[in-house]
């Protein structure tokens, strides 16, 4: 008899009703969640994709752009401002520091946004990396040499500006177009904003081609940069300032439209814990308008009454997080191989005049033909290899999934950059051989590990660390980018006679097939997220299987991880 008095005194106790209370509270908590998200994984390809795809893919072609064209620029540069004894060739020094300013500033860019989106939110960060890009490129448009400051410190000063811009649009767009994307295509979407990349290049090519044929009288009349000076010297100066300044023009486009766009449902839920915001942004964006906007009493009656919360955001859950190998593996696979990827993928994509050169591309019999030569040849590499790589891997990336198509890149890659580093000598007499070697090089950078490396951090991590991880991944990349310009760049012509000359060219391609075998080992460590929900890539239970509830304690304000109280025998973190 005592059993059943022992049941009803159980029953009776008002703090094990409480407890049944706070647990039916979170379980309503977690399916209105998973309810929300569903709706996003699952809905159809819509124009509210397009316009993500869109807006965020603008930002890309302009940090594209804005790279890539000091690689037309720098040649301009040196008709400028290094004339007589340069003979209007810009010293490797300058040359060296005006390309590695940028991914100078990137990394810094890259780890600050990163951080604060996961601190404050991706909404609003998003826009403001795209107003210090627009500053610093008309800035670097306008800029000119004087008596106390010479062009090269100015123009480092804004590149470096201008790549904490770049910087920022790496982890935001990123995240933000994952955790607005459909599972069944969400590589696709990722892919194409990171494809615009191709499209900036073109363009970077394109207005330099153009400008060169808008100035192609003043061009003709100088036989050699060396002797480009009145006419043709100011006409070479309006060039290279029409094509930087060119690059923030479709960023003013874009502007508009990222300061409107709506915080991420997944940044709402998981780490403000604001479930009615989410739920009604979610509706809000399926429709296509910018914000969702709950009933206030409503929100703040379940906002009071929450006790489902993820674990809170800090610098001691990180550690603890990431201190777990089967999680600090994948952050270790994704910066490694980005880090392995951008030594050969800057150290070639920011020196394309160097192979242009070893291919007898470049020269003319005026200073028109020099500017003109280099141009086309640029075109001609991005439109045979980069942008259909670029594409192939859209078209592919959601059946093929992200880890084949990055281990195959970097096996080719591997290959062929054994191939001509061990018979460039034979190639070089083959001009023909050697471009088309290149070119395919450049079609498995972009079908390959250059878009992959950029795909898989936006997905792999739990919502509260997703842009910190990128942001750190992507750091590491541009790391290698400045190794690439410091060290292998001034090595390509170690022992030149000639400015031009580039007699180490074969030896750094050999260097370079030792970093792509090395980014093959470190792909392993990533994992597949090809159509999975970012939910179960962060480690929650899939919500379309039989949940396994967990509750988590609600924080007092510490940066402690929070106390799960289980519900069932499960202990799965919500990310």
């Amino acid at each position: 008899m005592e059993a059943p008095r022992e049941t009803v005194a159980m029953a009776a106790d008002p703090f094990h009703e409480q407890d049944r209370a706070e647990e039916a509270c979170a379980e309503k908590a977690r399916e209105r969640r998973y309810r929300a998200l569903a709706k996003i994984d699952e809905a159809p390809f819509g124009w509210q994709h397009i316009r993500a795809v869109v807006v965020a893919g603008v930002g890309f072609f302009t940090d594209s752009y804005d790279i890539f064209a000091i690689n037309l620029a720098v040649g301009m540069l040196g008709v400028v401002y290094w004339q007589g004894e340069h003979k209007g060739k810009i010293p490797s020094a300058s040359d060296t520091a005006i390309k590695v300013s940028t991914s100078g500033g990137t990394v810094i860019g890259q780890l600050f946004f990163g951080w604060l989106a996961d601190r404050i939110g991706r909404k609003r960060m998003y826009g403001i990396e795209l107003m210090i890009i627009i500053m610093a490129t008309l800035a670097q448009a306008l800029s000119s040499a004087s008596v106390a400051i010479s062009i090269t410190g100015l123009l480092v000063f804004w590149r470096v500006i201008m790549g904490i811009g770049i910087g920022g649009d790496y982890p935001l767009s990123s995240v933000i177009t994952s955790e607005f994307a459909t599972t069944k295509w969400r590589g696709a979407m990722m892919g194409a904003v990171f494809a615009m990349q191709g499209f900036g290049q073109f363009a970077a090519a394109i207005i330099a081609l153009i400008a060169t044929a808008g100035f192609k009288i003043s061009l003709e009349s100088a036989k050699d940069v060396g002797h480009c000076t009145g006419a043709c010297q100011m006409a070479v100066d309006k060039m290279w300032r029409v094509i930087i300044g060119f690059g923030a023009v479709p960023a003013c486009f874009a502007l508009y439209y990222r300061l409107t766009i709506p915080e991420t449902p997944r940044f709402t839920f998981d780490v403000q814990h604001d479930l009615v915001q989410a739920d009604e942004d979610v509706n809000a964006y399926l429709r296509g308008r910018s914000e969702g906007h709950p009933d206030e009493i409503d929100r703040a009656r379940i906002l009071h009454g929450n006790t489902f919360a993820p674990p809170k955001a800090g610098w001691r859950d990180f550690v603890h997080h990431f201190s777990q190998w089967e999680n600090g593996k994948v952050l270790l696979g994704t910066a490694g191989s980005w880090f392995f990827l951008d030594v050969a993928f800057y150290g070639l994509g920011l020196n394309n005049s160097i192979i242009l050169s070893a291919i007898g591309w470049t020269g003319g019999k005026n200073v028109y033909e020099v500017f003109y030569r280099n141009a086309v040849g640029n075109l001609i590499l991005i439109c045979a290899g980069a942008i259909p790589g670029y594409w192939v891997t859209v078209a592919t990336v959601d059946t093929l999934g992200r880890k084949p198509i990055q281990l195959m890149g970097f096996g080719m890659l591997t290959i062929l950059f054994i191939i001509i580093g061990f018979a460039y000598n034979k190639l070089i007499h083959t001009h023909n051989g050697l471009l088309a070697l290149y070119v395919i090089a450049q079609f498995f950078f972009n079908f390959g590990p250059n878009a992959t490396t950029f795909i898989v951090p936006g997905e792999c991590f739990p919502t509260r660390y997703r842009s910190t991880s990128h942001g750190i991944s992507a750091a590491t990349g541009k790391l290698g980018a400045i190794i690439a310009q410091c060290v292998f760049g001034p090595l390509v012509h170690h022992g030149a006679k000639k400015p031009d000359d580039s007699p180490w060219l074969n030896h750094v391609m050999q260097i370079f097939s030792l970093f792509m075998l090395c980014g093959f080992a470190t792909s392993w460590l990533i994992p597949e997220t090809k159509r999975q929900t970012l939910e179960v890539l962060s480690g929650e239970p899939d919500p379309s299987a039989p949940a396994s509830p967990y509750v988590f304690a609600k924080d007092e304000g510490k940066d402690d991880p929070l106390t799960p109280h289980a519900i069932t025998t499960s202990t799965v973190p919500v990310g």
